[in-house]
């Protein structure tokens, strides 16, 4: 496991699948419904399984997907962008959803990486629980370590249903964070460049 998640404590080890599921209906019932009614019986089963899929990313090691890069670039030192990669997370606050997209660019020295595996590392991030900002900053902070190019810039525009359902309930507006690294920090030119090509349709 990479070193952006805490481990937990030897105090602290992961509950079982039933103790998850109990907690589940524990909720169930602080909600105000009866989770033995004919609805709700297999709800703390489906929870279990849907949290598994929905916080994936903590079983998976960025260095298994970013571990891997190809250097038969034909010359090609330009920025390469993956736009558009859609994701769903939650934040850590409210463990609300977070629905989005980010925009993933980087300028290559010497090596690049699978297409795929740019969406893979939004995905890995995002199935976890998160702030945006510290979701922005990870996914380029991991590009960097790994492939040490000479830039990268991410950005993350997103919808927090915490906004959305609960509190101020504004729902519609959305959020955007960047991270900058390398020639993209230091050459605001390279940033233009960036946005330009991101909002090109």
């Amino acid at each position: 496991m990479d070193a952006s998640v805490k481990k937990l404590s030897p105090d602290a080890a992961r509950p079982s699948r039933e103790e998850a599921e109990n907690a589940v209906r524990t909720l169930l019932r602080w909600a105000g419904d009866d989770p033995a009614r004919e609805g709700l019986l297999d709800t703390p089963k489906r929870v279990a399984k849907a949290y598994a899929e929905l916080f994936g990313g903590y079983s998976v090691n960025v260095e298994d997907v970013l571990g891997t890069t190809f250097e038969e670039v034909g010359g090609y030192n330009d920025i390469v962008l993956v736009r558009d990669i859609p994701f769903f997370s939650h934040c850590e606050h409210h463990m609300l959803p977070v629905i989005g997209k980010a925009h993933v660019a980087y300028l290559p020295n010497g090596r690049v990486l699978g297409l795929s595996k740019i969406a893979r590392v939004v995905d890995l991030y995002a199935r976890r629980l998160q702030t945006q900002e510290t979701m922005t900053a990870q996914i380029a902070e991991s590009i960097v370590k790994y492939l040490q190019p000479r830039g990268v810039a991410v950005m993350v525009d997103a919808e927090h249903m915490c906004m959305a359902m609960r509190g101020i309930q504004k729902s519609g507006s959305t959020t955007l964070t960047t991270t900058f690294t390398g020639e993209f920090k230091d050459n605001a030119a390279e940033q233009v460049r960036f946005m330009t090509m991101v909002q090109n349709r």
